[in-house]
Formats: C-alpha cells, structure tokens, sequence
C-alpha cells in the first residue's frame, strides 16, 4: 500500500499529470456519448492531426522554455509548404525541394533571433511582425492561388503509410519528439535552455551563451514550422497560401496544456506530447457531436487562458515556497 500511495504523490508532482487525466477524462465522456469516436478510422485522424500540431509545438516548447515566444509559425508554416510547391512545379528534385522549404523556416527563425538578440525587440513584436511579413510572401507569390497538382512522389510521403496503417507523419512526430526528449534532458543543450529560461543573468554569468541558446531554439522552430508546411503540402498535394492560419494559437496552447510555463525555465516534451494529442482531440470530438466549429474555437481559447491562469498560480505558488 506504501507503494502504491507513493506511486500516486509522485504522479500527482510530474507537470503532465494535470493533461494526462484531462485527456482520459475527455476520451471517457466523449466515447460515452458517440461511438464513432473510438472507431479506427476516427482513431487514425485524431492521431494524424496530432503529428502535425506536435511537430511545430516541440520547436515551440523550447522556444517558451528559454523565455521567447513565436507568433510566427503558422504563417512560416505556410511559407515552407509554399516555397516547397514552387519547387516542385518548377521541377526540381523532390528531396531538395523538401530541403528548400525547411530551409525557408529556419531562415525566418533566424531572422527572429537576429532582430531578438541584436536589436533587443521583444519577441512577440517581432514574431507578429514575422507573421504578416511571411504570410504576405506567401499570398504573394501564389496570388491567392492553390499551387498544384504536385508530384504524386512527393504526395505518397505523407498519404502513404511505412509501418502498417500509422499515418507517416505520426511516425515522424514521434521520432522528432524523442530526439527532443533525449536533447532536452540528457545534454548540455537543453541544460542551457532551461538555464537561460529560468534566469537569463544568473545563467550568463554561470558561462551560459545566451544569444547562442536564443538563436538555436529559435532556427528549431523555424525548420520544423517549414518542414510540417511541406508535410501538410504532401498531405494536401498542393500548396496553398491560407494553409496554417490561426495555427499559432493551436501550437501555443498545445505547449501551455502541457504543462510549458509562458514565463520560461518549465516544460517538458512529453508534456508537449500530450498537450497536442488533447487539443486534437478535443477539436475532433467536438466535431464528432456536431459542434459548430465556431464554438470550437471559444473552447480552446478558454482552455489556454485556464492553462495559463493555472501556470501563473502554480509560479506564485512555488515563489512564495521559496522552491
């Protein structure tokens, strides 16, 4: 019994618990209430929708881990499936086009970190900024037109399946996510974007290179908002100047739900994880009981203030701890 008590104290301390028993909970009632929520088919949606916020929210954890921010990424997202698309449609090899639309992200975060570092703008200027400058490029250069078709070797990447019936792009989270985990926990790299979020001063004079640390996290977000832009352009087989509009908000809250503090130095992967899988799964089964889609958005923002009001009280709570 001893055991199990301390089983269930230490699960209740770990940051994901809270989303974890949100997201049992909200699979619980919702399945109660509709069966073609647990069907297969619905199943492999939910888990594919998920790849796609998770892959964009890992960049964002790290950025929110080391005490910045990037209102960007939905429109970079966009603007790496478009430049991928006007690759392909000019013929050029389907892996350096999947290369020129990662490198498009990573240039746009290194951009951010320049103007964050070098000139001292905070960063939700800047990356709201970034934002309308990337997606006016990309309803630029496409004229408000859908680029495709697209080659069908490019489309099988993410509408084909490696391993049995799980979606590519599922796979391609979950490989990035433990990358992620493993760099985030067991290497000098994560150490200092914990250090530099938790206290950017102590963390210089500990021998910390913050502005290496900035730019790092912010070129990792940059590449992978590009390379689930040129997913999405596979999934969709062309590309489209409004793809990932309001996707910010989703990436965000996925982060915040999972237990990442918007203060900086607290957050995890495997939070992040989870915090993609509930907002996907949440959108779903708000879909699945005929749920005007409008209401949908009034209920993740809602969820993300109550994510952030309960981030704010658990910093008081630990400030006046003394923790």
């Amino acid at each position: 019994m001893k055991g199990i008590g301390k089983f269930i104290k230490r699960f209740f301390i770990m940051q994901e618990s809270g989303v974890l028993i949100l997201t049992v909970l909200f699979i619980i009632i919702v399945a109660t209430r509709n069966k073609v929520f647990l069907s297969q088919a619905n199943i492999l949606n939910v888990l594919r929708a998920s790849g796609f916020t998770l892959i964009t929210t890992i960049g964002m954890t790290l950025v929110l881990i080391a005490g910045g921010l990037d209102l960007s990424v939905g429109s970079v997202l966009c603007l790496g499936g478009v430049t991928c698309a006007m690759a392909l449609e000019a013929g050029l090899p389907v892996f350096l086009c999947i290369l020129i639309g990662i490198v498009t992200g990573a240039l746009v975060g290194i951009f951010n970190a320049i103007v964050v570092v070098k000139i001292g703008i905070p960063p939700l200027m800047v990356t709201l900024g970034t934002q309308y400058v990337a997606r006016g490029f990309c309803i630029g250069l496409t004229k408000g037109v859908p680029i495709f078709p697209l080659p069908q070797a490019f489309q099988n990447i993410e509408q084909q399946n490696m391993i049995w019936k799980i979606p590519n792009i599922v796979i391609i989270a979950l490989v990035l996510s433990v990358i992620a985990f493993v760099a985030m926990k067991y290497t000098s790299f994560g150490r200092n974007v914990y250090a530099v979020g938790g206290n950017a001063e102590a963390a210089r004079i500990s021998g910390v290179n913050i502005n290496k640390v900035y730019y790092s996290v912010y070129i990792i977000i940059g590449a992978l908002a590009g390379l689930t832009g040129v997913l999405m352009a596979s999934r969709l087989g062309s590309g489209q100047a409004t793809a990932g509009t309001g996707y910010e908000l989703t990436v965000i809250a996925a982060a915040v739900i999972g237990g990442t503090s918007t203060f900086g130095g607290i957050g995890s992967v495997a939070g992040s994880v989870l915090g993609a899988l509930f907002m996907q799964i949440m959108g779903n089964s708000l879909t699945v009981m005929k749920i005007d889609v409008y209401w949908q958005n009034v209920a993740i923002g809602m969820i993300l203030l109550l994510a952030v009001i309960m981030d704010q009280y658990r910093r008081t709570t630990l400030l006046r701890s003394g923790v």
